[in-house]
């Protein structure tokens, strides 16, 4: 414990809290990938709007092309997995500088910020704004995915907090 000071413990504490944050998007990767059809029904439902009892003054809202329903699940994935990808070299770039100067610890921050910036637009712009403001997704009772993706937020914001302050030494 001699070589265990506070400074290496937050250091350490940012590292951990990385690679929690990158195992919860290789698991999403995962189920996207091996689960294609359940997940890709949650978001051609929500994208219909068909459950969440619209009005006329909300249908056009919908959007009804499966084509479309593809490609926006696929845009989905494809920000899911670049959000992982920054997040696995964020946590590998704060990992290799645990032992460094203060400076170079929070030059290797960049690509955690950037991770969980994509993560907070999936999370928070793309499911909390679009889908519950423009879609009523929290208006289904079979296809809401609103509290689901708040306790994400509620990780991720923190965690990008967390990480950008510099209070090594």
């Amino acid at each position: 414990m001699n070589n265990c000071t506070t400074e290496k413990i937050i250091r350490i504490s940012k590292i951990v809290l990385m690679a929690y944050i990158s195992f919860f998007g290789l698991l999403v990767m995962f189920s996207n990938f091996t689960d294609y059809t359940t997940n890709y029904q949650f978001v051609a439902h929500i994208l219909s709007m068909d459950t969440t009892h619209n009005s006329e003054r909300t249908n056009y809202r919908a959007i009804t092309s499966p084509m479309l329903h593809h490609r926006i699940y696929w845009l989905i994935i494809t920000l899911e997995v670049t959000y992982t990808v920054y997040c696995l070299v964020g946590t590998f770039h704060l990992f290799q500088k645990l032992n460094a100067s203060a400076r170079e610890f929070h030059e290797a921050k960049k690509f955690s910020i950037i991770g969980l910036l994509i993560g907070l637009f999936i999370y928070y712009v793309c499911l909390q704004i679009v889908g519950v403001e423009w879609f009523n997704m929290d208006k289904s009772q079979a296809w809401n995915a609103k509290d689901w993706a708040r306790h994400i937020v509620d990780f991720m914001l923190p965690l990008l907090m967390y990480i950008a302050l510099r209070i090594e030494r």
